[in-house]
């Protein structure tokens, strides 16, 4: 643990955003789910927005969230 003031503070952010991170992953992975499950327009839609949301908050990397839309799309096929 943590001794000095600013270092405690940064724990604080930093558990904080993990949380928010690990939540975000979670709806990206749950979204992606029920469209392999149901594989219709609609869920393709959420799943690219929650991909699209997890690559601009930096939860996954710009390349890898076109590597998945991209394998989405060809699963559509």
């Amino acid at each position: 643990m943590p001794i000095i003031k600013s270092a405690k503070k940064a724990l604080r952010g930093s558990v904080r955003k993990h949380t928010i991170n690990n939540a975000r992953r979670k709806a990206m992975r749950s979204s992606v789910k029920t469209l392999k499950k149901t594989l219709n327009e609609k869920e393709l839609s959420a799943a690219y927005q929650a991909i699209d949301k997890a690559a601009k908050r930096g939860v996954i990397k710009k390349n890898t969230a076109a590597r998945k839309k991209s394998r989405l799309v060809k699963l559509m096929r």
